[in-house]
């Protein structure tokens, strides 16, 4: 089971990293080109909220039944162990409260470029906190 959960956890990153990245491009294109913020547009973010939740999910369900998982406290000299059970979950997890953030605050505002800057910031500093804790080594 452990196996399946870290397959399907890293195969879904690809997708949610992707679904995230166009949200984020679409909301600085509309921010930029000062466009009126559509349906579309609110359905790319939440899609990506959507991905990124599941993700998390699926993340928390892998810590647990990792053979890593809580025993791997104790070695934090080891800088893989550390990045995959301290960093990893905690950056993702700060990343993630600031997409949902972002997704809660778009909903207060009328304007278009108001909700489009809202989710170039916190969706764009999510992506980039993610991106920071990524496993490169050993997901690719």
């Amino acid at each position: 089971m452990y196996h399946f959960i870290q397959k399907f956890h890293s195969g879904w990153a690809y997708l949610a990293l992707l679904i995230l990245v166009v949200a984020v491009v679409n909301s600085l294109i509309g921010l930029f080109s000062k466009k009126d913020f559509t349906s579309k547009d609110r359905k790319i973010a939440l899609f990506a909220l959507i991905a990124i939740h599941i993700q998390l999910l699926v993340g928390i369900i892998l810590y647990f039944v990792s053979p890593l998982g809580l025993d791997s406290f104790g070695q934090m000299q080891d800088k893989a162990l550390r990045l995959t059970s301290l960093e990893h979950p905690l950056i993702n997890i700060i990343a993630i409260v600031l997409i949902t953030i972002g997704w809660s605050k778009h909903k207060k505002f009328v304007s278009s470029e108001s909700k489009f800057k809202t989710f170039s910031i916190f969706y764009g500093i999510g992506l980039l906190l993610i991106l920071s804790r990524i496993p490169w080594k050993l997901w690719l």
